[in-house]
């Protein structure tokens, strides 16, 4: 669960030495409401199968949808004298109309509790599970490719965190949240990558409050970002993306604000005018969007929102609000933008999917 720490005034702020100055007053301008229309019963399940809280959702180049979903028969197992524990989330594909095409992982020991799902662009499939502290490559055909972290060999007992002993640190946690080099995550939450085939891993949930990079083949090169509320520093970066220049973008969630940095981890810009980024997505094509899902509550039932943003920052509309119904957003926890004007979201307080299309922006 995330944890919410609210601060800082809601306008853009550019960090990078020679960056240009930014008009606040035009920042403090209405932001056009974007007209759109929604599907939550488009997918087409089993009998038998049903969604749980929907961490992850994700396209891949034939239009075929993963949903990545906390639900299933968790199984724990007594070896060594530890317990073991799989089995809490589900991966399944469906094709391009909804219908259900096949689980993938099913049982598989990394799967615990989801977070996200991404896929690259050789249509391999990844998947970021929290409970377990791992990132998991999959080939088209769902077989494991590459494996990020090592999950914690046994189950712990979480304690009152009012005592100072009581913080859980484990395996690549440090105090000041930069964690070990490597991929010792703690809790992480999200992966991004760039055109060299490079993996950023945003290792955010638990006590560290960092980015790790890795290059295709899963070697360590760096890692960056402490926490704090200073420019380069976290608190719960909770989604990462990536633009066509190798541009990193960290939704700093607990800092209400999303970060850019240059694939070497230095500070470019931080745009603040979008409310509490949970989930990012940068979309394909020449002109390139950013769209950021907005919880401004704990369970996102008081205010929601979903923000269209240009690179440099410029918010070009909003769309949507807090709620249950249709057309409505319960933490909006994962974005698939690869198409401009339709959108997949996936919800964790609603246990679902939602397919939306976007007409043009109107200014109130």
């Amino acid at each position: 669960m995330v944890r919410w720490v609210w601060c800082g005034a809601l306008m853009l702020v550019l960090v990078a030495a020679d960056a240009r100055r930014i008009d606040s007053t035009a920042r403090a301008q209405a932001i056009p409401e974007f007209g759109f229309d929604a599907s939550a019963d488009f997918l087409k399940l089993p009998a038998d199968l049903y969604l749980g809280e929907v961490a992850g959702v994700a396209t891949n180049s034939h239009g075929q949808l993963f949903v990545y979903t906390r639900t299933g028969n968790p199984t724990v197992g007594l070896g060594n004298s530890r317990l073991f524990a799989h089995g809490g989330s589900r991966l399944l594909q469906f094709d391009a109309t909804g219908r259900f095409m096949r689980e993938i992982g099913q049982g598989l020991y990394g799967f615990l509790v989801a977070h996200a799902v991404r896929v690259d662009p050789q249509d391999n499939i990844w998947v970021v599970d929290e409970g377990s502290s791992q990132v998991i490559k999959f080939d088209p055909d769902g077989r494991v490719l590459l494996i990020l972290g090592r999950k914690p060999e046994a189950i712990t007992i979480r304690v009152p965190a009012s005592t100072p002993s009581a913080s859980p640190q484990g395996r690549g946690a440090s105090g000041t949240g930069a964690g070990g080099a490597g991929d010792q995550f703690v809790r992480p939450s999200d992966v991004a990558f760039d055109r060299e085939g490079n993996i950023f891993v945003a290792d955010g949930h638990g006590p560290n409050a960092r980015v790790a990079k890795f290059d295709r083949d899963g070697r360590f090169l760096l890692s960056w970002g402490t926490r704090g509320t200073e420019p380069g520093q976290f608190n719960t970066p909770h989604s990462i993306a990536t633009d066509a220049q190798g541009n990193v973008y960290v939704a700093d969630s607990g800092n209400k604000r999303i970060q850019v940095f240059d694939g070497a981890g230095r500070t470019k810009s931080q745009i603040a005018n979008v409310g509490t980024p949970l989930s990012i997505c940068i979309g394909g094509g020449a002109h390139q969007y950013l769209y950021s899902s907005h919880a401004g509550d704990q369970y996102g039932m008081d205010d929601a929102a979903i923000y269209k943003v240009e690179l440099d920052g410029r918010v070009v509309g909003k769309f949507g609000s807090a709620g249950k119904e249709i057309k409505q957003f319960g933490l909006v926890n994962s974005i698939d933008c690869r198409s401009e004007n339709t959108l997949y979201v996936g919800e964790l307080t609603n246990w679902r999917v939602q397919r939306l299309t976007l007409h043009a922006p109107q200014t109130r």
